[in-house]
């Protein structure tokens, strides 16, 4: 029997598609069974990253050993950056859909992308205070990053001070969409202004400006392993989320009956 004969014409597109995932069931079971895989993956690249970065390139000529700070410094600058853009994302379609996951999925970034942050302000600091004198400067990269931090605070605040869940996720989807600016600023704020301490981007387009052969390749890894690694929180948080939400329900039929 043919396809079309026994299924709706379009039923097996439909069937591909990635709304499905919208259904927390769905979500649960594909997470559970992705999770293993990638957290052994983000471990190993990690792993793999560190050692090669910081045990087996050499120093700079300039910056001496400080530069291995760039295996943690860049990674987690990237991710805290496309962690809020996620979190745009994900909030969009919360808006446009009125899907509970990705509203979830959304809450469950929040302090992922602000724990990437804090890594980056801190070895940030770390590295620009024997390279520049001072552990801080208002440069505009600096500036519009610690601000992008401070919506990230107050994001996490936003939906732990509103009851209603809906509320909350509708609230805070406009925050992250407001909040957004600062996150292109932060990424982008060393092309907008050519005055500025922070340098140039690490890695681009131009292989002129990416950082010597020795360092990219293991910070290409390190990158991988901190991509793995916030997308396995992400979707073990989202999972926690979506099982707290299912209590809360059950609870809350308990009281009513």
């Amino acid at each position: 029997m043919l396809r079309s004969e026994r299924e709706p014409k379009g039923a097996w597109l439909s069937g591909m598609s990635l709304w499905e995932y919208a259904n927390p069931r769905r979500f649960l079971q594909t997470s559970a069974r992705l999770l293993p895989w990638l957290a052994g993956l983000s471990a190993l690249c990690l792993a793999t990253g560190g050692i090669w970065g910081f045990f087996f390139t050499p120093d700079d000529f300039r910056q001496g050993s400080t530069v291995k700070i760039i295996y943690l410094h860049v990674p987690a600058a990237m991710m805290a950056v496309n962690g809020w853009i996620m979190m745009l994302v994900t909030s969009l379609i919360w808006l446009i859909r009125r899907h509970h996951v990705s509203a979830l999925a959304a809450k469950a970034a929040g302090p992922v992308g602000l724990t990437m942050t804090m890594i980056a302000l801190v070895t940030g600091a770390l590295w620009g205070q024997p390279m520049w004198g001072t552990w801080w400067a208002w440069d505009p990269r600096l500036t519009s990053f610690l601000i992008l931090t401070l919506f990230y605070l107050g994001y996490i605040a936003l939906w732990a001070a509103v009851e209603d869940p809906d509320t909350a996720a509708d609230l805070t989807s406009v925050l992250c969409i407001v909040g957004s600016v600062f996150a292109v600023l932060s990424r982008y704020a060393v092309n907008f202004w050519s005055q500025g301490l922070h340098q140039g981007a690490s890695l681009s387009l131009d292989k002129e400006k990416n950082v010597a052969d020795v360092f990219y390749l293991p910070l290409l890894v390190c990158i991988a392993g901190f991509v793995l690694l916030f997308v396995t929180l992400v979707l073990l948080r989202t999972g926690t989320e979506i099982r707290a939400r299912r209590l809360q329900s059950l609870l809350a039929r308990e009281r009513m009956a």
